[in-house]
């Protein structure tokens, strides 16, 4: 039997269309995400466990659970 790699989740943020308000900031349990300069949200993938609270408090719905995307 062969075993196969599981991929790790991550939260990926659209960033044209983030409109950088925070909340999914707020509802990282690991703190992934950061606001830059006001501008749009950015999530540090080494820290992001793909949890997907992100994605569901976002209310411009622009950040999705990517798993092995890079």
């Amino acid at each position: 039997m062969q075993a196969t790699k599981k991929r790790k989740k991550y939260a990926v943020v659209f960033k044209d269309d983030c409109v950088a308000c925070g909340c999914c900031a707020k509802v990282c349990p690991k703190s992934a995400i950061t606001i830059a300069s006001g501008i749009y949200a950015i999530v540090d993938d080494n820290k992001c466990i793909g949890c997907s609270k992100c994605a569901t408090e976002c209310p411009a719905s622009v950040i999705e659970i990517c798993e092995g995307c890079i």
